[in-house]
């Protein structure tokens, strides 16, 4: 189990039940109990958790997603053949918006060089864009989200309702037939109403964790997708609702 899957285990345990042991973590993982205090360490420094004798105790309020930092190594190899997959549904000379969200910076990694007029909704995507300024990058303004570094408020929206996209990569917090999509944060709800108002197809990009999840904000329901692009760990039951809703299911 590498560190990644071994921050996935740790994340969990204090999403499940608010503290994680070291000698619990120890056992779940298969590693040494000096590894799993490093873990922590790491976790503490990123303001996830506070260490306590033994263990550690969640710094995660209730209801809301675990900071960028953990979970852009959360699913790292499914949010690379996500992000490929994507890339392969845009045709050169596209005008993309691009969502905020850790997939999203993948799939702006894929985007970088290409021929494409792209705008991103958050500050990762845009510096990974804006090192191969071989297409064509357009900042929107607005408010910048702590922590995710992504664009919300009035300006960001207005910015939207301003061009018209010929796709917009939609991220989420959760998904499902019966709840549609949504999100934590409502300012990212509605700059997310305001990127599919401004495009003619609408992909979402969502790893198989957050299907059948739901969050506090509604975005959309399922059906106002045309594509949605996850991974194969996706759940067959799950996928069959939201297909049986119209949108096109890609897990790679």
């Amino acid at each position: 189990m590498d560190s990644a899957e071994r921050f996935d285990v740790i994340v969990t345990g204090l999403q499940d039940s608010g503290t994680v042991t070291v000698i619990g973590l120890a056992e779940a993982t298969g590693h040494s109990e000096m590894t799993i205090r490093r873990d922590l360490d790491q976790l503490a420094a990123k303001g996830v958790l506070r260490r306590v004798r033994g263990g550690a105790v969640s710094l995660m309020p209730r209801g809301q997603e675990p900071p960028f930092a953990v979970r852009e190594r959360q699913g790292a190899d499914a949010k690379k053949r996500i992000a490929a997959a994507v890339d392969a549904l845009v045709g050169d000379g596209e005008a993309v918006v691009l969502d905020s969200g850790t997939t999203a910076v993948e799939v702006a990694a894929r985007f970088a060089g290409r021929a494409l007029t792209v705008m991103p909704l958050s500050l990762q995507a845009s510096r990974v864009l804006a090192e191969r300024p071989d297409g064509r990058l357009l900042l929107p303004g607005g408010e910048v989200r702590p922590g995710e570094l992504s664009f919300i408020g009035p300006l960001a929206e207005a910015s939207l309702a301003a061009v018209r996209f010929d796709t917009a990569v939609l991220s989420c917090c959760g998904m499902s037939a019966a709840d549609g999509v949504t999100a934590h944060d409502l300012g990212d709800v509605a700059t997310k109403r305001a990127a599919m108002r401004s495009a003619r197809r609408v992909v979402m990009i969502a790893d198989s964790a957050k299907l059948g999840q739901v969050a506090m904000g509604y975005v959309c329901a399922a059906g106002d997708l045309d594509v949605l692009v996850t991974d194969t760990d996706a759940p067959d039951a799950t996928v069959s609702e939201i297909r049986a809703s119209g949108v096109t299911v890609h897990c790679v």
